[in-house]
């Protein structure tokens, strides 16, 4: 029994997506359930599982391909065929041991090398040509000299190194010419066939003159994502920032009292964010402009405090929203804030996670950031920048002391927030985070 995958449903916001990488390869036997694939759109990613065990018989669209909601994708076909196919199979299976046993021999007894140079017509098919084909069929030759490498590259391949059993001459001889040492070990343990690990870069062709001293690599989905985005805040905004600092002194003192008692209680580490988030969703019931924004000739104001936090991922920063952030408890915010991190870096959210937010907070300060003009993300108003917490000489009571201070940053669309509103607005929110008491009694 045969099966058309299709892709995945996609949200009615987004048009279409990313066929970003194949998990496994064609005849690779995978479970009901097993992720195949994974479709990446600017925003979230979807990963696409087997229908039954079974195996695909042919890829209808290669990693890189553009695809739509329900465009087939793949065929696949169940495992019930394959027990009755399994006369062929065997044999099938006894060509490919003859075969890499040949070519095993001839990697570790030899120097071999695909022929890629400058001067030749033939065109390196991807989507067919295995790592066994590209090993056997690779000629002796001569290594290219550094004059001689720019060359038409018909071919990324941009794999993560793993070191498999070979001698010198023969890593020497593969790296040389374009084989590596992870195209070796996945042919010979008959694994998946060579595809982009790092940085999410996917297998296609280039066939162009490339410079030996530069890397060209096509932009993810949710990079060129937060490109148009971060155009589109600088062209559409009258963006302006104010700046600020807070003595953070009663907040540790807290975190260092009651931190484990709270982390015994509620199983979350009481961190400083959630007195951020706090703070906040306390000043916007004084200044609701803040979290307000412009639609046409209309403002817009938010009933509620949907607060959305940066978080960095491997795939770059997504910004998930924390809902009605003032009906929260802090161990309520904590344990939010880490189940959504906890979903960006294993690309589980979806598009309800990263959509609907009135204000963002950043925080740069976990990468060692002192200070910054944090860019606002539309259609928001204004975006709240933290910072790296530094022991500094300051003034208190007459009396020179040495504080964990912090700066912080508001960006603001000019446009509908006055500079008053903006000062006064960080103003309130150093005053809860210097005297948190505030917070806690709610008044």
């Amino acid at each position: 029994m045969s099966y058309i995958i299709k892709g995945p449903l996609l949200p009615e916001s987004v048009a279409n997506a990313e066929l970003n990488r194949w998990l496994v390869s064609i005849g690779q036997h995978v479970n009901a359930g097993d992720t195949i694939a994974v479709v990446e759109s600017d925003k979230v990613a979807f990963e696409v599982s087997a229908p039954e065990d079974g195996h695909i018989v042919e890829f209808l669209e290669q990693a890189g391909a553009t695809i739509t909601t329900d465009q087939p994708i793949a065929k696949f076909e169940v495992a019930a065929q394959e027990k009755s196919d399994s006369n062929s199979k065997k044999e099938s299976d006894s060509n490919k041991v003859e075969e890499k046993s040949a070519v095993a021999d001839e990697v570790k007894s030899h120097e071999v090398a695909p022929e890629i140079a400058s001067k030749t017509d033939e065109q390196v098919e991807v989507k067919s040509e295995t790592p066994a084909q590209k090993v056997a069929k690779a000629p002796l030759q001569k290594p290219a000299s550094t004059s001689e490498k720019s060359l038409v590259k018909e071919n990324d391949f941009t794999l993560a190194a793993k070191e498999v059993n070979l001698g010198p001459s023969a890593r020497r001889k593969i790296s040389e010419h374009g084989i590596t040492s992870d195209e070796v070990e996945n042919y010979l343990r008959n694994k998946l066939p060579p595809r982009v690990i790092a940085n999410e870069i996917k297998l296609r062709q280039i066939n162009e003159v490339v410079n030996p001293f530069k890397t060209r690599v096509p932009m993810t989905n949710i990079r060129k994502h937060i490109a148009q985005r971060l155009l589109e805040s600088k062209n559409s905004t009258a963006m302006l920032t104010t700046f600020n600092e807070v003595d953070l002194q009663s907040i540790i003192d807290i975190r260092k009292k009651y931190g484990e008692k709270f982390m015994k209680k509620h199983n979350i580490r009481l961190g400083f964010m959630s007195f951020f988030v706090k703070a906040v969703s306390e000043a916007m019931k004084e200044f609701p402009i803040i979290s307000a924004c412009i639609e046409n000739d209309d403002i817009i104001y938010s009933n509620t405090t949907d607060i959305s936090i940066a978080v960095s991922t491997e795939r770059g920063l997504v910004t998930p929203v924390l809902r009605n952030a003032e009906n929260k408890s802090l161990a309520d915010i904590e344990r939010d804030i880490a189940d959504l991190a906890e979903k960006g870096n294993n690309n589980k959210l979806t598009i309800e996670d990263m959509t609907g937010g009135n204000f963002t907070i950043t925080n740069g300060g976990v990468f060692g950031s002192l200070f910054s003009t944090p860019i606002i993300n539309p259609p928001q108003s204004a975006i709240l920048g933290m910072h790296g917490i530094k022991k500094r000489p300051v003034v208190v009571d007459d009396q020179i002391v040495i504080r964990p201070m912090m700066y912080i940053a508001l960006s603001y669309d000019h446009r509908l927030i006055d500079g008053k509103d903006s000062v006064r607005f960080l103003v309130k929110v150093k005053e809860l985070l210097e005297d948190p008491t505030q917070i806690l009694l709610d008044i």
